[in-house]
């Protein structure tokens, strides 16, 4: 059966909750009824000039809208699984988030739905909808523009007229709000036009239909995989404490600079013996645009060969939700180690 023109289909809007969504209440911030419909009011309120850029759009608003603070990877996996169902029926896909945790939901959502032929925008906002100088309607517009390009086959952030790779995105201060350290932009909103550069994204490198992994999380949902940022005097029986856990299959770890740890035998006999174990360890650095080369530097040495894998210049968004992702696959850990440094969805 021919693939359906995309231009003919609409974008579909999910609303999953967040600050967008939330209206003021006697008590402060707190999510409002009937989302849809003020979303459709205000863009109805535009002027025609702008109106006429925007692609026809469905809404579908969650029965159970949640702050993203409390989302889990069983989130992530029923946005994944959402999207995979609707993706057919329509040109594109752009999901309203909460920006506490939008960037690993985006991230998740790349690994998922590797491979995707159209696009998949997340955005939010750090107002409400409707509230003096909100944000809301500006990343709206921006993130629909972008849901029509056909030429967008990947999972994007669009925030602050920026387009950014979803698996390469992080949340900082400011109206702008992510940023992607590592990375261009994917595109750009100039002079009221929403503007996409191809050669920055994955579409080139692709050139193959869609291979989602819509993994069960359910295995991980206990805290499956760790997250252990390093400081000075940490100790080993403190990470033991993390890692001995039988629930435990991963970890990562936030190191200091290009990959450096404690020279403590102790500290990385604990990571040897997790290793061995058959738990996967990864790690990234702690600095904000910083990547890691593990046993560039004697103090990193340790780690390297107590088998972490290097997380290279990957986020620890991205790179914990490639974790969960690799741990919930049918994989052998010879394999799950090779995809781990192998890049999936433009992630490293």
């Amino acid at each position: 059966m021919p693939t359906p023109n995309l231009i003919d289909q609409p974008v579909l809007m999910l609303y999953v909750g967040g600050t967008i969504g939330m209206v003021e209440t006697t008590r402060g911030l707190a999510p409002g009824s009937d989302f849809s419909r003020r979303l459709s009011t205000a863009l109805a309120r535009l002027p025609a000039s702008r109106q006429a850029k925007l692609p026809d759009l469905v809404i579908r608003e969650s029965a159970h809208p949640i702050d993203s603070s409390s989302a889990t990877p069983a989130d992530w996996q029923r946005l994944g699984s959402e999207i995979a169902a609707a993706l057919p029926q329509h040109a594109g896909v752009v999901v309203l988030h909460g920006t506490d945790t939008l960037a690993w939901s985006a991230s998740s959502l790349a690994f998922q739905l590797q491979g995707v032929d159209r696009p998949v925008v997340v955005t939010g906002a750090m107002r409400p909808l409707g509230s003096e100088g909100s944000d809301a309607l500006d990343n709206v517009e921006l993130a629909l523009q972008f849901a029509a390009r056909p030429a967008l086959q990947e999972v994007a952030v669009a925030f602050g007229n920026r387009l950014l790779r979803g698996a390469r995105s992080r949340k900082v201060a400011g109206r702008e709000a992510f940023v992607s350290p590592h990375h261009p932009p994917l595109g750009e909103r100039i002079d009221g036009e929403a503007m996409l550069f191809p050669a920055h994204g994955l579409a080139i490198q692709q050139g193959k239909t869609p291979h989602f992994e819509l993994a069960d999380y359910a295995g991980l949902a206990e805290g499956g995989v760790v997250r252990i940022v390093l400081w000075p005097g940490i100790q080993a029986w403190q990470v033991a404490a993390w890692l001995e856990d039988r629930r435990v299959r991963g970890a990562l770890l936030e190191v200091w600079g290009g990959g450096n740890a404690p020279d403590d035998p102790c500290l990385l006999a604990a990571f040897a013996r997790a290793r061995s174990e058959g738990k996967l360890l990864a790690a990234v650095s702690q600095c904000p645009a910083g990547g890691v080369t593990l046993g560039r530097y004697a103090a990193g040495m340790g780690l390297a060969e107590a088998g972490v894998l290097s997380g290279d210049t990957m986020t620890p968004e991205a790179a914990y939700t490639k974790l969960v992702h690799l741990l919930a696959l049918p994989l052998d850990d010879d394999e799950r180690r090779r995809r781990f440094l192998a890049s999936l969805a433009g992630e490293r």
